[in-house]
């Protein structure tokens, strides 16, 4: 993030100067999101603006939106400009470039000083930075089991798979070839291998179930036993052909509610996905929790505030945060958003009494986050686009050669020891 192209560059900048013109008023806080005018989270941070600009009579905020695809370039060239946002908002994946430049205020003290009770809060360990709060969580989610049940009790499975064998002869069962031409039209399970990070998340489903992870303490485990036996895991499901080859995500989504695979480790938004699936299919696509433990979780969006601006903005900007953060909020968070909230112990009665998964989704989040899983690895956050390209190229070499998973892990901890140093 850090090296922007010029052209990048330049359309940030632009995009920053319309966004900060006339808006230097002490009475008005700056915020900039990509969800402004969302259904459902959009809707909840109007309600929180609305609900801050009533206790604070004489302030306003001012929301601007700007594209996701744009987002992280705009909000650094914000940053590096000295005109960021009062109120700051960031993927949790890219909050850590900012915070390693000193540009987010340490929130410790407001924390303390507020007696704001962050104990269970689901991702809030990501929001750390050389031991210090940078950010409040605002979103995790863990992933859970989407699966055409016709195609499993066609296949003579009866139950949801629990465990990695049963997955896997849930996938060998429900691979075959329908028409007798001798290729393969129905797939057991989707799993990406055509790289980027959706290949290392679904690749994480079995290296956490085998005992692994992507680090351990902060540093590279890549060569850890359970990652090497996870490695397996992936090469085995992918050279049996129980999976289709060199193919997207989204290209398994599709498949999915067209029948033409089994099952899909996947986040909840796959709900979404497969009630849009055809009248052939869409009775048949049911979900459950991930057979494998820990299932994957991953934080998405937190919000911060800068370190240069003044104090007596930043007392503005952490009562916009407390509010956020208040039991009422969360609560509007989870019926808004159809998702659970950070905030523990809230009451899901009226929203599983609305949606028939969400009780779902919220038990599958509190089992990832009790176990402190991230997509993210630790200590990687800041190499992470670079860890992603060099594990692609191992396993490409593991799949293609047949490269021992053994093999295969050493040469990856070896390459990110070397990005890492």
């Amino acid at each position: 993030m850090r090296h922007l192209n010029k052209t990048a560059a330049i359309a940030a900048l632009a995009a920053t100067t319309a966004l900060t013109a006339g808006a230097a008023s002490a009475e008005t806080l700056t915020f900039v999101s990509w969800m402004k005018g969302e259904p459902g989270y959009g809707d909840w941070w109007n309600e929180v603006i609305e609900k801050f600009e009533a206790e604070h009579e004489g302030v306003e905020v001012e929301m601007t939106k700007v594209a996701r695809s744009e987002y992280a370039d705009t909000m650094f060239t914000m940053f590096a400009g000295g005109t960021p946002p009062d109120i700051v908002h960031l993927a949790a994946f890219e909050y850590q470039s900012f915070a390693n430049e000193g540009w987010m205020e340490t929130l410790d003290p407001y924390i303390e000083e507020s007696g704001l009770d962050l104990e269970g809060w689901a991702g809030q360990d990501t929001c750390v930075w050389d031991g210090e709060t940078k950010c409040l969580m605002l979103l995790y989610t863990a992933y859970i089991l989407a699966y055409n049940e016709r195609l499993l009790t066609e296949a003579g499975i009866e139950e949801v798979p629990q465990g990695w064998e049963e997955l896997l002869a849930a996938a060998e069962a429900t691979t075959q070839d329908t028409d007798g031409d001798g290729q393969t039209d129905v797939y057991g399970i989707g799993v990406s291998s055509a790289g980027g990070s959706n290949m290392m998340h679904d690749m994480l489903h079995f290296v956490l179930d085998a005992g692994g992870n992507w680090t351990e303490d902060g540093e590279p485990a890549f060569d850890s036993p359970g990652v090497i036996e996870g490695l397996r895991r992936f090469k085995q499901i992918y050279s049996e052909g129980l999976t289709p080859k060199d193919a997207e995500a989204g290209d398994m989504r599709q498949l999915l509610v067209e029948g033409r695979i089994a099952m899909r480790l996947d986040g909840p938004w796959i709900y979404n996905i497969i009630k849009e699936a055809g009248e052939e299919t869409r009775g048949d696509l049911k979900l459950a929790e991930s057979p494998l433990d820990p299932p994957v979780g991953g934080t998405s969006n937190v919000i911060g505030m800068p370190s240069d601006i003044p104090d007596d903005r930043k007392a503005l900007v952490w009562d916009f945060i407390e509010i956020a953060a208040s039991e009422e909020m969360q609560q509007r968070f989870a019926t808004l958003g159809s998702s659970p909230a950070p905030m523990p112990g809230l009451d899901y009665t009226a929203e599983i009494e609305a949606d028939p998964y969400f009780e779902l989704f919220e038990t599958a989040n509190s089992k990832a986050a009790a176990a402190g899983v991230d997509r993210l690895p630790a200590g990687l956050e800041l190499e992470f686009n670079e860890v992603v390209k060099l594990v692609f190229r191992e396993t490409q070499r593991m799949l293609i050669d047949d490269l021992d998973p053994e093999v295969a892990a050493g040469n990856i901890q070896a390459a990110v020891e070397r990005i890492a140093d």
